[in-house]
C-alpha cells in the first residue's frame, strides 16, 4: 500500500510542479513523495475513520420471547434461540437470505420449517421460486397482495410467501405458459 501511494503521490507532485512551472529536479519529487507518504497516508485514515463513525448503523439484533431478531438490509431473520444456527433450515434460511434480493424474511421456529416471505421483482423470478421451492402450482393460494404455498427443499417444509405476486400474474396466459397457474377448463 505504502509503495503504491508513494508512486501515486510522485506521480500528482510532478504533475503539479510541471503545472506551476516550479524548479524542482526529479530527485527533489522522489524525496517529497517519500517524505509526504506518511502524512497523506494518515489523512486517508483519518478520512475513512470519520466516515466509518458518521454511517448509520444498518444491523440490529433483538431478542424476546424466546425468538432471536436480526435485521439487515431490510431483511428480516427471526429464528428460535433453541434451533441451532447449523440446523437444515437455518442454513437453508441464511443462504437464501445472502444469495437472493428478493428475501424481505426468514422465520425458523424449528429445525426443519422455515417460513420464507419474498418479493420478486418479475414474473421470471417468481418461477425461480416456485421450481427452487419445489411449489405446486396447484395447490398456490392466493390472498390479497400475496400467493401462499409450501415446498420442500432438502428435507425442510418451506412455507413461501410471495408478496406481490398477483400484481405480476395480471397477464394470466404468460403466467399458464410459465407453468404458475393451472390451466383451467373453459365454462360449456
Amino acid at each position: 500500500m505504502s509503495r503504491d501511494l508513494q508512486h501515486r503521490l510522485h506521480t500528482r507532485l510532478e504533475l503539479a510542479a510541471q503545472m506551476l512551472d516550479l524548479p524542482l529536479t526529479a530527485d527533489h519529487l522522489e524525496r517529497l513523495a517519500v517524505e509526504l507518504t506518511p502524512a497523506v497516508k494518515a489523512l486517508i485514515a483519518e478520512q475513512a475513520d470519520a466516515q466509518a463513525a458518521a454511517a448509520p448503523v444498518g444491523y440490529a439484533v433483538v431478542e424476546t420471547g424466546g425468538v432471536r431478531t436480526t435485521t439487515y438490509a431490510q431483511c428480516t431473520s427471526r429464528i428460535d434461540v433453541k434451533v441451532d444456527e447449523g440446523s437444515p433450515a437455518a442454513l437453508l434460511a441464511a443462504s437464501l437470505r445472502t444469495r437472493q434480493p428478493d428475501v424481505v424474511a426468514t422465520d425458523v421456529p424449528s429445525p426443519t420449517y422455515l417460513g420464507l416471505t419474498v418479493r420478486p421483482q418479475s414474473l421470471h423470478a417468481w418461477a425461480w421460486w416456485v421450481e427452487r421451492l419445489h411449489l405446486d402450482p396447484t395447490k398456490l393460494n392466493r390472498r390479497d397482495s400475496s400467493v401462499y404455498g409450501v415446498g420442500e427443499v432438502d428435507g425442510v417444509v418451506v412455507h413461501v410467501r410471495g408478496d406481490g405476486v398477483p400484481d405480476l400474474m395480471a397477464d394470466e396466459s404468460a403466467a399458464r405458459l410459465m407453468g404458475l397457474l393451472a390451466e383451467t377448463e373453459p365454462a360449456s
